[in-house]
């Protein structure tokens, strides 16, 4: 908010996000750890390096600290751009990956590795009872709940994330127009010239944003919805950096648009002092699902010190860390969430996401960039 919704994006600008609550976790982590590393059994050489490629959202240092603490390996953390970026590198480096393991590939390119074979097939043990295990498997293998419990493939799920369009209600407000609720009320002429949006070119929170309309209005109707936008004065950013803190009323800047892809989480970081009441709001009509995962990759230097890395990232000590240090919600169910989230940034449920399966979404991507760039310009 990867993000790191990333992605271009720095979600919420999730670096300046990383204030001294990541060094405090990461001292946390590191003092209530216990991995198996640690006790000379399991997972090897204590002095082994292991390297963790990201995207570039996430706390590398505080990371690295804490989980070289958690494991007994000396972890090592680098960066590689947004998740779009990170997908392609781990793609053209098959065989030779530039680190062991990864994390910060989303729903719209995960499949991208699981089709390209850039994943050593591993599922990691020990999740805490309210980890719910989601995962991508190769072609035929099957999307639901059941084959992914049994499945002998499958990417770790660390975090998940909603892509919303996010208002400025008090912007509204005070010019006696309704807010918008839907996808469609943004193509009204009271929203004209309101709207920023993401390129789904440049930008995953964006491609995010394209998957949910494409799941609205079929691969039939997503390129016209996009072009009647247009027609309403929507302006489009390369990144979420761009789009919220530079367009957003709401983004601590001088915006002047009331309306932006952004993500569910988003009002949770808009909240006043008191913690009384926030400036935002996520409209969760127009939410799309994103889950961020990790992985081992095969042809890893280190897959011992990978597999323990994955294990680490799922762990409850680092799952806990999430929502104060990449605005994203924990896949761990257990995690306690900041009170300001329970009460202004709601998951989406369920009939509320419009959403497609990893296999569609790898399937149709590319077709759908196109038609799009074709019919809009980007």
């Amino acid at each position: 908010m990867t993000h790191a919704i990333s992605r271009s994006a720095t979600r919420i600008t999730r670096a300046a996000l990383l204030p001294a609550v990541v060094a405090v976790a990461a001292l946390t982590l590191a003092g209530c750890a216990t991995g198996s590393a640690t006790d000379g059994e399991g997972t090897g050489d204590s002095g082994k390096t292991v390297t963790l490629v990201v995207h570039d959202s996430f706390p590398n240092e505080e990371f690295a600290k804490a989980a070289s603490a958690a494991t007994g390996f000396d972890v090592e953390v680098i960066s590689a751009g947004d998740g779009g970026e990170l997908t392609n590198k781990l793609v053209l480096t098959k065989g030779a990956p530039i680190a062991d393991a990864f994390f910060g590939v989303d729903t719209i390119f995960a499949s991208r590795l699981v089709a390209n074979d850039v994943i050593e097939p591993y599922r990691t043990d020990g999740l805490s009872e309210g980890f719910e295990y989601l995962a991508v498997f190769p072609e035929g293998a099957g999307d639901d709940v059941a084959a992914n419990a049994t499945g002998d493939f499958a990417l770790t799920p660390i975090d998940q994330g909603a892509t919303c369009i996010n208002i400025d209600p008090a912007w509204f407000r005070a010019k006696g127009i309704a807010e918008p609720n839907s996808y469609e009320d943004l193509t009204k002429p009271e929203y004209r010239d309101l709207t920023v949006l993401l390129d789904p070119t440049a930008s995953s929170t964006g491609a995010s944003f394209l998957v949910g309309t494409v799941a609205e209005f079929g691969e039939d109707g997503f390129a016209d919805y996009w072009q009647r936008l247009m027609d309403n004065g929507a302006r489009i950013e390369q990144g979420w950096s761009d789009a919220y803190n530079g367009q957003f009323t709401q983004g601590g800047g001088d915006g002047t648009k009331p309306i932006v892809v952004s993500y569910g989480s988003s009002p949770a970081f808009t909240v006043s002092e008191d913690g009384a009441a926030t400036t935002s709001k996520a409209l969760l009509d127009t939410c799309s699902n994103q889950v961020e995962y990790a992985g081992v990759l095969a042809g890893a230097q280190n897959p011992e010190g990978a597999r323990a890395v994955v294990d680490f990232l799922a762990s409850s000590e680092f799952q806990a860390t999430i929502p104060d240090t990449m605005y994203m919600y924990p896949v761990d169910r257990e995690v306690a969430l900041p009170e300001a989230w329970a009460s202004f940034a709601p998951l989406p449920t369920e009939a509320q996401l419009n959403d497609l399966p990893s296999s569609e979404i790898e399937a149709g991507r590319e077709a759908w960039l196109q038609t799009l760039s074709e019919q809009i310009g980007l």
